[in-house]
C-alpha cells in the first residue's frame, strides 16, 4: 500500500476532540482502517495521536529538530505494522507510544553509537596518558558486563528495565506503556534488577 506522508510544523497538532467537542475518535478503529490501506483513517489517527507522541519522543532525543524527525519515522513505522495490532493485547495507544518509543531510543543509541566511533578515533590519533587509558579500559569492561548482563534477563525483564532505567519511565509509565498492570511492571523490574545484580555478581 502507498505509505502516507505526515508532516510535523512545530509541535504537533494538540490530542484530543475535534473541532465542536466531537467524542475523540475510536484509535483501533481507525488502525484497523489504516491496515486496510485507508490514508484518511491513518491522518485521523496521526492527528489524534501525534501530540503525545511527540512528548514521548522529545524525552527520550530531547533535541526539538530530531525529535520531529523520529516521529515521522515511528509513524511511518505505525502505518505499515497497523495491521499487527491486536486489541486483545492491550490498547491501541500503549501499542503505538512501544513502537515510539523503541524508534526513540534507536535514534539515541544510534547517536551514542556514533560519539563514541569519534571518541575512539580521536584517542587513537592522540598521545593518552597511562592513566587515562586504564581508565578508559576499566569503563569499557564494565559497559561490557552490563550489556552481557542485560542479555540474561528474558524479553520481557529486559523491555520493561529499559523503559524504567533507560527511559526514564516511572513504573505506572511503564505499565500504561507495556499495557499491563502497575503490579506487574514493578515485579518485572524488580525481578530484571535482581538478575541483573545476580549475573555481574553485585555484593558477592
Amino acid at each position: 500500500m502507498t505509505e502516507p506522508k505526515p508532516t510535523v510544523a512545530g509541535v504537533p497538532r494538540t490530542q484530543g476532540t475535534s473541532a465542536g467537542g466531537a467524542a475523540p475518535p475510536d484509535l483501533a478503529e481507525l488502525l484497523r482502517s489504516s491496515a486496510k490501506g485507508d490514508q484518511q483513517a491513518f491522518a485521523q489517527l496521526y492527528d489524534a495521536v501525534s501530540a503525545r507522541a511527540y512528548g514521548l519522543v522529545l524525552r527520550v532525543v530531547r533535541d526539538p529538530a530530531q525529535s520531529e524527525e523520529v516521529l515521522q519515522e515511528a509513524m511511518l513505522d505505525v502505518w505499515r505494522q497497523s495491521a499487527r495490532f491486536d486489541a486483545d493485547r492491550g490498547s491501541p495507544m500503549s501499542w503505538l507510544l512501544t513502537i515510539v518509543h523503541r524508534k526513540a531510543v534507536d535514534r539515541v543509541r544510534s547517536a551514542e553509537a556514533s560519539t563514541r566511533r569519534d571518541t575512539t578515533y580521536h584517542r587513537q590519533n592522540q598521545p593518552v596518558e597511562h592513566d587515562s587509558t586504564a581508565e578508559a579500559a576499566h569503563a569499557s569492561m564494565e559497559a561490557r558486563r552490563v550489556r552481557d548482563a542485560l542479555k540474561s534477563l528474558t524479553s520481557v525483564q529486559r523491555e520493561a528495565l529499559e523503559l524504567a532505567y533507560f527511559g526514564g519511565y516511572t513504573h505506572t509509565e511503564v505499565a500504561s506503556m507495556l499495557g499491563l498492570p502497575v503490579g506487574t511492571a514493578k515485579t518485572r523490574i524488580r525481578d530484571g534488577i535482581i538478575r541483573l545484580r545476580d549475573t555481574m555478581g553485585v555484593g558477592q
